[in-house]
């Protein structure tokens, strides 16, 4: 009789385990750039965008669709202009800064 609630208990353990490590399995890991690029973003995009691409300021911060929204040109142009609410980087971002980080972006559908 003792055996079976210790068969539960058993069971029930294992089964938490698991699904606490399968948990984790599942996560994205959205700064998956080239570690130069990635050095970029969080120096320059981070605070604004997110350390997940979720966004902080709005909807149209949120980048981690990007890439069905716009195309590699189109991010260039934000980056290079600012909009509403974000600043220009041109004078902050290097062109080559400014080109990997469209790309990465665009690729973020």
């Amino acid at each position: 009789m003792k055996k079976k609630p210790i068969r539960i208990i058993g069971i029930s353990m294992v089964s938490m385990i698991l699904l606490f490590l399968l948990a984790g399995c599942g996560s994205k890991n959205y700064l998956d750039g080239p570690e130069e690029m990635m050095t970029v973003y969080r120096q320059s995009c981070l605070s604004c965008h997110g350390a997940e691409l979720q966004g902080r300021v709005g909807p149209q911060s949120n980048l981690q669709k990007v890439g069905e929204r716009r195309s590699e040109s189109q991010i260039q142009q934000k980056i290079k202009q600012g909009g509403v609410i974000m600043p220009s980087f041109s004078d902050k971002l290097t062109e080559e800064e400014i080109e990997g980080l469209a790309a990465w972006l665009a690729e973020k559908k």
